[in-house]
């Protein structure tokens, strides 16, 4: 099994947004902001390379929306999800399986896109596209809280394509050497895969823990539906992280990719920090 971990877009976040109710005087040392307290995060994404199956998890925000929705996501650098995808030698038609851990428009846009002739198509033909059951019935009816991060255009083609497959929660291995995990915190029905590679385990945190800097307990972003949830979800996650020495994949952390946790006299928090590149090194 070859995982490669592969950037489909580097933006910025109001630091608020990102670690509600901790102040900035204490995040900021841990996260840095710049001057209009925007805070660079990426959408790094995971392809996991089985040989007769390749599975990418999540896709990125795409590029299909329109100026005023990247106004206000501030993206900068020059990563994209294809052109990584391609200097690592792979073509979106080689994909087989795509994971999405739910469908905010930062993780699933890039799933589908504009053809030149002004259609929908799915950037990833070949392959069965996975999501809860639950993330899609709360996607088509988003509450209010929620509905600037659904469109249904970034999902409904894949649905239309007979390419969705809705998961239920007893169905945790439908991916070949992965675990599927249910969070609720963040959204309803949050998946986050644990993957085995040999003796390691490898927990694809997407914005259950989206940086390092989230790992202690109250910080936790103030776009989850359900903050309490989390810290509780947290908490248990954590506590086992620590026992089965995990490795945690940052999905949005521009500074840090992967890290151990340990427990210490102020809580659980970081230990190794390191790329996924670095692994066989360790």
């Amino acid at each position: 099994m070859i995982i490669q971990s592969i950037n489909a877009e580097n933006w910025k976040m109001d630091g608020g947004a990102v670690f509600g109710v901790v102040p900035k005087a204490i995040w900021e040392k841990l996260y840095p902001a710049d001057e209009n307290n925007l805070v660079s995060v990426t959408s790094r994404c995971l392809l996991v390379d089985k040989g007769d199956r390749k599975i990418l998890i999540d896709t990125g925000m795409g590029k299909k929306q329109n100026e005023k929705y990247y106004k206000y996501k501030y993206l900068f650098g020059t990563d994209e999800l294809l052109l990584n995808m391609h200097k690592l030698g792979y073509m979106p038609e080689e994909i087989t399986d795509v994971l999405l851990t739910h469908l905010h428009d930062d993780h699933v846009g890039g799933a589908v896109h504009y053809n030149k002739s002004g259609e929908l198509m799915l950037t990833f033909p070949n392959a069965q596209h996975y999501v809860s059951r639950e993330q899609y019935d709360w996607a088509v009816n988003p509450n209010p809280r929620e509905a600037a991060s659904y469109f249904k255009e970034n999902f409904e083609p894949i649905r239309k394509a007979g390419k969705l497959v809705l998961l239920e929660r007893d169905q945790t291995d439908r991916l070949p050497g992965m675990e599927l995990r249910f969070y609720d915190g963040h959204t309803r029905g949050q998946i986050i895969p644990v993957i085995t590679q040999g003796s390691n385990k490898i927990a694809f945190m997407a914005d259950f823990i989206p940086s390092v800097a989230h790992i202690p307990l109250p910080y936790i972003a103030s776009v989850d539906v359900e903050p309490l949830k989390t810290l509780q979800e947290k908490e248990s996650f954590l506590k086992e992280a620590v026992h089965e020495n995990y490795i945690l994949f940052f999905q949005h952390d521009f500074h840090h990719e992967c890290c151990t946790v340990k427990e210490t006299n102020k809580g659980i928090r970081a230990d190794q920090m390191f790329k996924l590149t670095e692994l066989d090194k360790k």
